[in-house]
């Protein structure tokens, strides 16, 4: 298995999918990364490719309880109170390794694992079917407890819908649904996530403001629009600009309703609150 390995992705739907062999996972709000354990150390990369190792130390000092030859997938989560904090995470996620360091000492970070990729003894495990990777996976991280810690999951239904009913707003977006015997297809969007918020992935087209600190983001809509987005948090302008400078091209154009924005060659992708959309009012999320 080559690092960065693709991770698995999901479709976004109104419902859970009808129909037997699904099982439910908590969707937490969180930055999506793999782990890996090597014979030497751990390595963190995001669902872009990008290491991210540094900014997450403790997370990958936890990791270096897992054997070598064990890959995980899952999710970097940062808790203030009794609460997942998206924003706590975001912050960690665009802050330099010194003020993550910092940041780590006051709110140390959690790894939710959702999936197996790669087991020590048995290797790559990516054609097995869900369950046999659940099973796996449970066998790992459960000895090893938090800041390292399996997802909940459910074969039951009505335990699924107590679930998403009661977990809103403490930080779970929703469930993610998978097949029993589905394997692990990297890139592919074989999962279905239900979340209490519907989004959508929008093409970052340009900003407003400086490159290094814009003010607003220009996002082509699926209808077609381009429409600016509503302020950019600190934390998720410091993200987005590290793909500003390199993409621009200087040039400038004008969005459905006429404001002007600074244009970029390389199109970065931004989920968005989709309720914001309909009035091309649009709240970014975070950088996909």
């Amino acid at each position: 298995m080559e690092y960065p390995v693709p991770l698995a992705l999901a479709a976004p739907v109104q419902a859970p999918p009808q129909g037997p062999g699904w099982v439910a996972e908590w969707k937490i709000d969180g930055h999506r990364q793999a782990m890996w354990r090597t014979e030497e150390t751990v390595k963190l990369h995001s669902r872009a490719g990008h290491t991210v190792t540094s900014v997450w130390m403790d997370l990958a000092l936890a990791g270096m309880q897992l054997a070598p030859g064990t890959v995980l997938d899952g999710e970097a989560c940062v808790y203030v109170g009794d609460k997942i904090d998206f924003s706590a995470a975001q912050s960690r996620a665009a802050s330099t390794p010194a003020r993550a360091r910092e940041l780590a000492d006051r709110f140390p970070a959690s790894y939710v694992a959702f999936d197996l990729l790669a087991h020590p003894t048995l290797g790559d495990l990516r054609t097995r079917p869900w369950s046999e990777r659940r099973a796996r996976l449970v066998e790992l991280v459960e000895p090893l407890g938090p800041p390292i810690q399996a997802v909940p999951a459910t074969e039951d239904r009505d335990e699924a819908e107590l679930w998403f009913e009661a977990l809103a707003g403490t930080g779970v977006e929703g469930l993610v649904w998978k097949r029993k015997n589905g394997r692990y297809e990297g890139g592919k969007r074989a999962w279905r996530k239900h979340r209490h918020v519907d989004t959508v992935d929008c093409e970052v087209v340009g900003y407003t403001g400086p490159p290094n600190r814009p003010k607003h983001v220009a996002v082509r809509l699926p209808d077609g629009r381009v429409v600016l987005s509503q302020a950019l948090t600190g934390p998720l302008a410091a993200q987005i600009a590290r793909h500003l400078p390199d993409a621009s091209v200087g040039g400038t154009a004008r969005t459905s309703s006429r404001d002007t924005y600074t244009t970029v060659g390389h199109h970065p992708v931004v989920e968005v609150a989709a309720g914001t959309t309909r009035h091309a009012v649009v709240t970014v999320l975070r950088l996909r």
